[in-house]
């Protein structure tokens, strides 16, 4: 095993050496999350990715997003919106880079746990009275992909968030939470600027 690491360790400097990069950045970033769910709104979210430059064109890095939207959940076929809730994600991401250029496109996929919050009460009619039905929080394997645009060290990026559906069970139905949202972000790398 020591074997193992220290040639790893020799090969990481080896390519380390010979870039004309910097392999190391953190972006930083911050954008609008839309639940993919029709009549639920929109929040806020936040992102942190350290990242590694395997090679000028690919980059490994794990993300660490925070969403705070509203929680929309259907039930025989309407949606009702329940309190503001969060969706923390932690995924390992892959970004491929176009080009040498200033301006860069570049997508990516990343694949980890998403933590969906409980986003309180959400009152439901089940065809005779209102009732309350409270999710818990839950946490699920997921994915991402992403198409974006690098200049210089500014990043703008569009991502999908694959985030699995939720069910809660009732008396005589499942109700149901599409967990699903898009991601419009801007952000800044820090670091891992061309020598």
């Amino acid at each position: 095993m020591k074997r193992i690491l220290f040639a790893l360790f020799v090969l990481v400097g080896f390519s380390a050496s010979a870039q004309e990069y910097k392999p190391f950045k953190v972006n930083v970033s911050i954008g609008y999350a839309k639940p993919l769910t029709s009549g639920v709104s929109g929040g806020v979210l936040f992102a942190v990715e350290p990242k590694y430059g395997l090679s000028d064109n690919f980059d490994l890095g794990l993300r660490l997003e925070a969403a705070v939207v509203a929680r929309g959940v259907v039930y025989n076929g309407n949606t009702s919106t329940g309190d503001v809730g969060a969706f923390s994600s932690y995924l390992l991401t892959g970004n491929y880079l176009f080009g040498k250029g200033g301006i860069r496109p570049f997508l990516g996929v990343g694949v980890g746990l998403y933590s969906i919050g409980s986003a309180g009460t959400v009152v439901i009619n089940n065809g005779q009275t209102n009732q309350d039905v409270t999710f818990v929080s839950d946490t699920k394997f997921g994915g991402m992909i992403r198409g974006g645009i690098k200049a210089g060290h500014f990043v703008a990026a569009v991502e999908y968030n694959a985030a699995p559906t939720t069910e809660n069970k009732l008396a005589n139905a499942t109700i149901t939470s599409e967990n699903a949202y898009l991601g419009v972000k801007v952000g800044f790398d820090i670091g891992g600027g061309r020598r």
